[in-house]
C-alpha cells in the first residue's frame, strides 16, 4: 500500500448518523415531543443514537434500548444482529459530598448494506461541571466495553451525551490528546473533522430549555468514530448541529454526521 492511498481507494458512499439527548419526558413533553419526531423524520438518518430515551421509534423498524437507569437506545434502518449494554460506574466522589449518577452504554452491531456497523449510544451520567474525575472513570469503563465487544475490522461509532467539552481531560482521553484508556483505541470527533468551524454548542443558553441551568455554552454531544477502516470507512465527511431552531425539542441539540461507509 502506498502512502498516497494508505486506506486504498476511498469509499464514495456514506451513512448518516444522528445522536440526540431527547430529555426523556421532562419539561413540556407534549409540546416538544412532536418537534423531536419531526426533526428526526426530516433529517432521515440511517442510524439514530438516543439518550434519555422515552420510547420513541420514529418509524424505524429496528431498535434496541435499555430502559433502566440512564436509558439509551439505537434505532436503525437495517437489522440489529448483536447487542449488549454496560452500566458505567457512579457513586460519591472521594472526599466530596453528593452522588454521581451512573452512565450507560448500549452497543449494537447493525447489519448494513455494505457490511457491519458497530454503534454505541452513550450517556455519561456525571453532569456537574466539577465531576470531571467521575466522568473520566466512566470513560475508562466505556473504553473497556468497546474493547470487549467491538471488532477492529468494522467501523465503530461512539455517539452520545458526554456532559464534557472537547478540551476536558475525559474527551482528550478519547481523541488521543491524552493517554488513552485502552492502547490503540482512539476516536475522531466528527465535528472537529467535518463541522463548519464554529463552536458547535449543543448545550446553549439560546435554548430556553437549557437556559435555566445557568451553565456556560458548551459542546457536550458527539459522534466519535474509531480510526478509519479500509477505504476510509468510518471517516467523517460532514457534521452539523440539529434541532437548534427557534422551537427546540430538547434541552440538548443533536448532532448529525455523515461518514464514509
Amino acid at each position: 500500500m502506498i502512502w498516497s492511498e494508505p486506506y486504498g481507494p476511498l469509499i464514495g458512499t456514506g451513512v448518516r448518523v444522528l445522536t440526540w439527548n431527547v430529555w426523556g419526558e421532562h419539561g413540556p413533553y407534549a409540546e416538544r415531543a412532536p418537534r423531536v419526531e419531526k426533526a428526526v423524520r426530516d433529517l432521515t438518518p440511517d442510524v439514530v443514537a438516543l439518550q434519555e430515551w422515552a420510547g420513541q421509534r420514529f418509524g424505524y423498524e429496528h431498535a434496541a434500548a435499555v430502559t433502566a437507569q440512564a436509558p439509551v437506545a439505537v434505532l436503525s434502518r437495517w437489522p440489529i444482529v448483536r447487542q449488549a449494554d454496560r452500566l458505567l460506574p457512579g457513586g460519591p466522589p472521594e472526599g466530596e459530598p453528593g452522588a454521581v449518577l451512573p452512565g450507560r452504554a448500549q452497543f449494537c452491531e447493525v447489519d448494513g448494506p455494505r457490511g457491519p456497523l458497530q454503534v454505541f449510544s452513550v450517556m455519561i451520567g456525571a453532569y456537574r461541571l466539577g465531576d470531571s474525575r467521575a466522568r473520566q472513570e466512566q470513560v475508562r469503563a466505556l473504553a473497556a466495553f468497546v474493547r470487549e465487544v467491538a471488532s477492529r475490522r468494522h467501523p465503530t461509532l461512539v455517539c452520545g451525551d458526554f456532559n464534557a467539552p472537547p478540551d476536558s481531560d475525559e474527551m482528550r482521553m478519547l481523541t488521543g490528546r491524552a493517554a488513552t484508556p485502552v492502547p490503540g483505541l482512539v476516536f475522531y470527533d466528527a465535528w472537529e473533522v467535518a463541522g463548519d468551524g464554529g463552536p458547535g454548542h449543543t448545550w446553549s443558553n439560546a435554548n430556553p430549555y437549557a437556559r435555566p441551568g445557568l451553565y456556560p455554552d458548551r459542546r457536550f454531544d458527539y459522534v466519535l468514530s474509531a480510526w478509519p477502516r479500509a477505504g476510509g470507512a468510518g471517516h467523517p465527511t460532514r457534521c452539523e448541529v440539529v434541532g437548534d431552531g427557534a422551537e427546540p425539542g430538547s434541552d440538548h441539540y443533536g448532532v448529525l454526521a455523515e461518514l464514509r461507509y
